[in-house]
């Protein structure tokens, strides 16, 4: 899959557009230089998703935990603050990850050890215009 973003005015349309081809996959890594847009697009992936609570970058918290319009849990990873593998192992990551339930990670490649195999990796990259790239 691969999703352009213009422009902030069409990021909404992004998420709709990933949304449709998210498939039974359940664990996101997201991908990419500080700036990107991560936390821009998980945010509006939320928003389309029907989030009512206020999405923040979960930085200092390491997750937040969100519902969607289904009552759903989703969980928002940050992993920026990552020291070390004993921390996430501290916080139970696998009770998250393995819980069948929406999993959105910022800075995954922190904790490469830990991902489960079927997670999909997703990139963005700003583009020279100013647009974003999206692959996965």
């Amino acid at each position: 899959m691969e999703i352009r973003i213009n422009s902030l005015d069409t990021i909404h349309e992004a998420a709709k557009e990933f949304i449709k081809g998210m498939g039974d996959g359940k664990v996101f890594a997201f991908y990419g230089k500080m700036g990107a847009g991560k936390t821009t697009f998980i945010k509006a992936l939320c928003e389309v998703l029907g989030v009512k609570d206020v999405i923040t970058s979960p930085t200092f918290a390491i997750i937040n935990e969100y519902t969607d319009g289904n009552d759903n849990p989703i969980y928002h990873f940050d992993f920026y603050r990552i020291k070390k593998l004993e921390e996430v192992y501290d916080m139970g990551y696998e009770d998250y990850f393995y819980s069948g339930n929406l999993c959105l990670l910022e800075w995954p490649e922190l904790v490469e050890d830990v991902l489960p195999g079927n997670v999909i990796k997703v990139t963005i990259e700003e583009q020279p215009d100013g647009s974003r790239l999206l692959t996965c």
